[in-house]
């Protein structure tokens, strides 16, 4: 149940543009969050509301340096997301290969009812 709460959190958490930009820029390295917020036409305890949510969802991780806190991202957390999704991923390839067979098999035998309507009425 810990994994499907992660991933709502991941996922809510990249549903907003800012924190997905925040995320974009952490792929190429460590950020303060000066730097990361200097994008944005936004107010710094704004930008934080956003930082604060990266952080609690677990996809960036907070330290202090100095007087500077610096982000980084968690990589935990996208291997978590990365093994949910190669698993939806073969579920969904699964059934759209054998939707392909039934649909390439109805039409080797014939059955190209799949091309009618079904309310409409046969000719007699």
């Amino acid at each position: 149940m810990a994994q499907h709460s992660t991933l709502d959190g991941v996922f809510q958490a990249v549903s907003d543009p800012t924190r997905r930009a925040v995320i974009g820029r952490l792929g190429t390295g460590p950020a303060s969050i000066g730097e990361l917020a200097a994008p944005f036409d936004m107010a710094l305890p704004s930008f934080m509301k956003h930082i604060g949510h990266l952080e609690r969802c677990g996809l960036i991780r907070t330290r202090k340096s100095g007087r500077v806190r610096i982000c980084t991202l968690e990589r935990d957390t996208f291997t978590l997301i990365e093994k949910w999704l190669g698993e939806q991923r073969s579920i969904w390839t699964g059934r759209t290969d054998r939707l392909e067979e039934f649909v390439a098999s109805a039409l080797e035998t014939g059955h190209d009812n799949l091309e009618t309507d079904p309310d409409k009425e046969s000719p007699a």
